[in-house]
């Protein structure tokens, strides 16, 4: 049983996936949609789909780009500026 008292096992996947995107949407939850574009294509791959597997890496960089695409905005970029800072700061050379 979950910590709210509701029983998940009893829920399809499609409930289930649903339920959780929408929590993470409703909480901008970029950690968990971040994790998901990650395990996507390891999940393509282990349900025998390795061409979708590769397709998934190709839109998830495609969604990544489209993302960062809004960044040429100066007011964005301004807003970003401690984190490239930060990057820059601690990144492994």
């Amino acid at each position: 049983m979950a910590e709210n008292g509701e029983n998940f096992e009893g829920l399809s996947t499609e409930d289930l996936r649903e339920r959780a995107v929408e929590l993470a949407r409703e909480r901008w939850d970029v950690r968990f949609f971040w994790r998901l574009l990650r395990l996507i294509p390891a999940a393509e791959a282990v349900a025998g789909n390795m061409e979708a597997s590769d397709a998934s890496v190709a839109q998830a960089s495609g969604f990544l780009y489209e993302a960062l695409s809004v960044e040429s905005d100066p007011k964005v970029q301004e807003a970003l500026r401690p984190v490239y800072v930060e990057y820059l700061r601690t990144r492994e050379d």
